[in-house]
């Protein structure tokens, strides 16, 4: 074999590349991109051909990053909820719970948590309401505060055994981290004589023949092994196509979509539902309450009247009511809405028979968010009006939703409880990475919400996390990655 032979042509971007990978054996593409000053396509452009010259190898490796929360982030500027705590009864010896409150100024649930961990960890006693440490000198969760203000700055991705602990705590989420890194197959030193700077064109122009440039240029062989650039279309966000999709099926189906407000009023949201107003739902810790306006206007006398005497004596339907005085200011209250079934409460009125409806609507409550709940989420739910309709039918339709729209293969039906259906059901599968998982309820309307709006056939209704549907669907762990940032599940998440 001659000297021609042996020869490899590369272009001086290329050598500059196949340089600094040999310098450091292993290097990732973020690196490589600091070093040389170039663009991501020119990177990319370049790497291809040393890779396919066999000369760079390039792997993909999926690693999980743990990113502060919110709450993550006041506990490195303020310090965690417990150490606050300590330094505060360290400070006042003891002090009681509305006074201890009024001095952290913190969520009342954050502080109810703090006081359980220290209370559990036998650091603090509460007697005659007085809360005071037990031991005056001691010192807690140092080494987590310290691994907190690691992945501020960068310096800790993975927190071993205290990971557990914060993603439990929602101090920090673990997020995936694909890092692309690059090493030589064959060592730049080793062949760089036989390495030739040239410069390479993709085709002669008749300026280079006229002035014989073309004796000292390069053309590029075709390389039919080198991938095409990637480039990225505009496409929808891979849940908002989702819902769209499920939206579409329904109205196929022959289902009529139904609208509520966002802000609504407690008759809706609990009262038509029959839920009794000291039901521990309608609690300040379970629903969001507006403070402007505070209060907003009943509807037709006449539906308020009859829900009234469904909530005190049960009116005509055969129930005994909740037997207690009804009161309408509680009802007139303003609160976010807290459930999709307030959509189909409104829907009760003037409800054609037979007819089906169905809504997407997005529900506000104030959960701990964790992987499979946030204070913000979707609901998909449905009604169906017929004097034929049975409980079989509704078990079909959660059978489809199921199957066809959250893909599952086994799912379980139990009995549940709601005070607005009877006889009602609970829709949930077993998930490999989150396990058994609870989709959402499903029942006949009792006569209590259905009489008052004059409605005397049975109604069977669903109401669904349609964010939890994706998730096992699309094999998603966490559900705040459906409404993430991350370009790379943007960009390649499959839609099915």
């Amino acid at each position: 074999m001659n000297n021609a032979e042996n020869k490899i042509f590369l272009s001086p971007e290329n050598v500059k590349l196949y340089e600094e990978i040999s310098k450091k054996k292993e290097i990732s593409i973020e690196e490589l991109l600091e070093v040389t000053k170039l663009n991501r396509g020119k990177l990319e452009y370049h790497l291809s051909f040393l890779v396919s010259e066999k000369l760079v190898e390039r792997n993909d490796i999926l690693t999980k990053k743990l990113k502060l929360t919110k709450t993550g982030l006041d506990a490195v500027k303020n310090g965690l909820i417990e150490r606050r705590i300590i330094k505060i009864l360290k400070e006042k010896s003891s002090v009681s719970f509305p006074g201890l409150s009024k001095l952290i100024q913190s969520d009342k649930k954050e502080l109810n948590a703090g006081i359980g961990l220290l209370k559990k960890q036998n650091i603090l006693k509460i007697e005659n309401g007085q809360i005071s440490l037990i031991d005056e000198n001691i010192d807690f969760n140092i080494d987590l505060q310290s691994v907190l203000e690691g992945i501020k700055t960068s310096q800790i991705d993975d927190a071993g055994i205290s990971t557990e602990t914060i993603v439990k705590r929602n101090l920090g989420v673990l997020e995936d981290k694909k890092d692309t890194i690059l090493k030589t197959i064959v060592d730049y030193s080793k062949i760089k004589d036989r390495i030739e700077k040239t410069i390479e064109v993709s085709r002669l122009t008749p300026e280079m023949i006229r002035d014989g440039s073309w004796k000292t240029i390069r053309l590029k062989e075709y390389n039919l092994k080198v991938s095409p650039p990637h480039f990225f279309v505009g496409r929808k966000q891979p849940y908002a196509q989702f819902l769209d999709d499920v939206k579409r099926k329904l109205v196929a189906l022959g289902f009529q979509e139904m609208r509520g407000p966002i802000v609504e009023l407690e008759f809706w949201n609990f009262d038509a539902l029959f839920q009794a107003q000291d039901h521990p739902a309608r609690e300040w810790s379970d629903v969001y309450r507006v403070s402007n306006p505070q209060k907003g206007s009943l509807p037709q006398e006449e539906y308020v009247e009859l829900v009234q005497k469904v909530h005190e004596n049960g009116y005509d339907t055969g129930s005994k009511g909740w037997r207690y005085k009804w009161d309408p200011k509680k009802s007139a209250r303003m609160v976010l809405r807290a459930q999709g079934t307030s959509v189909s409460a409104r829907t009760l009125v003037n409800l054609a028979v037979p007819s089906k409806y169905f809504s997407i609507s997005r529900c506000y409550r104030p959960d701990t968010v964790d992987v499979t709940h946030l204070s913000e989420f979707n609901q998909v739910e449905g009604i169906v009006a017929d004097p034929s309709i049975t409980f079989r039918d509704l078990l079909g339709i959660l059978d489809t939703f199921a199957k066809d729209v959250a893909g599952v293969k086994e799912y379980t039906f139990k009995p549940d409880y709601y005070p607005f259906t009877e006889p009602s059901v609970e829709l949930s599968t077993v998930d490999p990475n989150l396990g058994r998982i609870e989709f959402g309820g499903a029942g006949i309307f009792r006569p209590e919400v259905t009489r008052p709006f004059g409605i005397e056939v049975p109604v069977i209704a669903w109401g669904l996390g349609i964010d939890r549907l994706f998730m096992v669907k699309h094999e998603i762990t966490d559900i705040r990655e459906l409404f993430s940032h991350k370009l790379d599940w943007l960009r390649e998440e499959k839609m099915i």
